[in-house]
C-alpha cells in the first residue's frame, strides 16, 4: 500500500493537507510551540485533515473512528488534563486549553501567561469533533459510541441515563438506578416506605396562615413491582397560597403511562377528587408542581376541611394506584 507523506495537495476546489500518524503529532506540536504560530482560525475552510494508518492491513483511519492515543494527547488540557472538546481556546502563542478551565486561569494562558482573549483553535476543534466517544452513561449500560456533537444530542435522551434523587425539600445531587435510589431514600432521607396500592395520609401544620412555602416528608409506595413517590407541598400560585398533592413514578415516562392514581381530600361534608397519570421522576418535583399536575387545594378550602378555625392544618389525603389493562 502506498502511503502519502505529509504535505499539501491541490484537489478540485480545495487544498487538502495529508498527515501520516507519525507526522500528525509533530505537525500540531510544532504549531502549538512556535511563538509566531499561524492563526489557524483564518484557515478553517482550507484545512481538511486525513489521518492514514501506517499499517498494511488498513487503508485509512476515517475521522469518525477512534484515533491514535498520540492524537488524543494533543487534545489534553494542560490545566484539568481532560480531553478538550469544542470550544477550544488558544493564546496568541498557540497554547490551548478547554473552555471549562478558561475562567479558572483568569483569562491568562497557563503556559506562557499571555492574555487569552477569545481566539479559538478551530483545527483542533475539528479533530476533537471527529473522535468517536463512549456515552457518559457507559457505566450504566450504554454501549454506544458517537462523534462529539452526536454525543451531546444523545446523552440527554439516553435510555441508560441515571435517575436523579426524587427527594423534595433539599437539593440532593445523588443519581443512580432505581434500586440504588430506593435504598438511598430509605437510609439517607429517612422517607416513609409503604407496601400496597392504597394509602391514607394525614398532613398537619400549625399556624398555616403564616406558611408560604412548605414541603412535607416524601412517602414511597411499593406496588405492582414498581415504586411511586407521593408529594405534598404548599406554594404560592400568583397571590394565593395553595396546597398540591401528586404522585411520581420511579421509572421512565413510557412505563409511567401504564398506571393511574386517584387522590381525595375532604371534610365537613365536602371533598375534592383528583385522578391522573403519575409523572416520571425524569421530571423534577418542581416541574410537576409548577405544571399543577395534581390535586390542588386552595388555602381557604384546606382550612375549611381542617375545621375552619385557621389555627391548624389537618388534611387527610387518601388515594389508590392501579395498573391500566
Amino acid at each position: 500500500m502506498s502511503i502519502k507523506s505529509s504535505g499539501w495537495e491541490a484537489l478540485p476546489g480545495k487544498w487538502v493537507f495529508y498527515l501520516t500518524m507519525a507526522s500528525a503529532t509533530t505537525y500540531i506540536d510544532d504549531l502549538r510551540s512556535k511563538p509566531d504560530v499561524v492563526d489557524l482560525t483564518k484557515h478553517e475552510d482550507m484545512i481538511e485533515i486525513f489521518k492514514h494508518a501506517n499499517v498494511p492491513s488498513q487503508d485509512a483511519i476515517k475521522p469518525n473512528v477512534a484515533v491514535a492515543s498520540s492524537v488524543r494527547e494533543l487534545l489534553g488540557c494542560p490545566v484539568c488534563l481532560n480531553v478538550m472538546y469544542p470550544p477550544i481556546h488558544q493564546c496568541s502563542n498557540g497554547h490551548t486549553l478547554c473552555s471549562g478551565c478558561k475562567p479558572r486561569v483568569q483569562n491568562r494562558c497557563p503556559t506562557c501567561r499571555h492574555e487569552l482573549g477569545n481566539i479559538r483553535c478551530l483545527a483542533l476543534e475539528k479533530i476533537a469533533a471527529s473522535l468517536e466517544l463512549p456515552c457518559k452513561n457507559q457505566s450504566f449500560g450504554c454501549t454506544g459510541k458517537y462523534p462529539y456533537y452526536s454525543k451531546l444530542k444523545h446523552e440527554p435522551h439516553c435510555a441508560f441515563r441515571p435517575y436523579s434523587c426524587p427527594y423534595a425539600g433539599s437539593e440532593c445531587t445523588r443519581v443512580g438506578e432505581i434500586p440504588y435510589l430506593v435504598a438511598h431514600l430509605k437510609d439517607d432521607h429517612k422517607v416513609d416506605m409503604h407496601n400496597g396500592s392504597t394509602f391514607n395520609h394525614r398532613y398537619v401544620k400549625s399556624n398555616p396562615l403564616e406558611v408560604e412555602n412548605a414541603t412535607w416528608m416524601l412517602t414511597v409506595f411499593s406496588c405492582f413491582g414498581q415504586y411511586f413517590c407521593l408529594h405534598f407541598e404548599a406554594f404560592q400560585l400568583g397571590m394565593a397560597l395553595v396546597y398540591i398533592a401528586f404522585l411520581r413514578f420511579m421509572g421512565d415516562d413510557n412505563e409511567a403511562k401504564n398506571y393511574s392514581y386517584s387522590l381525595e381530600v375532604g371534610g365537613n361534608g365536602r371533598k375534592i377528587i383528583w385522578q391522573g397519570v403519575p409523572r416520571s421522576i425524569r421530571d423534577s418535583h418542581q416541574k410537576v408542581r409548577d405544571s399543577l399536575d395534581g390535586l390542588i387545594i386552595q388555602r381557604n378550602m384546606a382550612l375549611f376541611f381542617s375545621g375552619g378555625d385557621g389555627k391548624e392544618l389537618k388534611l387527610r389525603v387518601t388515594g389508590r394506584i392501579w395498573k391500566e389493562q
